[in-house]
């Protein structure tokens, strides 16, 4: 099972801090993913619509949605962080 995260507005939208999600056969990378999970409900639909709005990490790291993600992985989702 993989492990999502969700921060700032992205947790707002599906209403959870997080969770473990079993990764599908046909699943393999961040984009499918977020895929699969916007069929979970109108939450998940709201906070993945426009995925350039989001960036994601694997494991803590930085990573582009084309991914190849495995079930041991952690994935987190967050909306672009700015500073000043």
């Amino acid at each position: 099972m993989v492990k999502l995260l969700y921060f700032a507005w992205v947790r707002q939208k599906i209403g959870k801090a997080e969770e473990e999600f079993s990764l599908p056969g046909d699943v393999s990378n961040v984009r499918e993913l977020t895929e699969e999970l916007v069929e979970r409900g109108p939450g998940y639909a709201a906070a993945f619509r426009n995925t350039d709005s989001i960036h994601c990490a694997v494991n803590q790291e930085h990573k582009a949605f084309d991914t190849v993600i495995k079930d041991t992985d952690e994935i987190a989702f967050f909306p672009p962080v700015t500073g000043g």
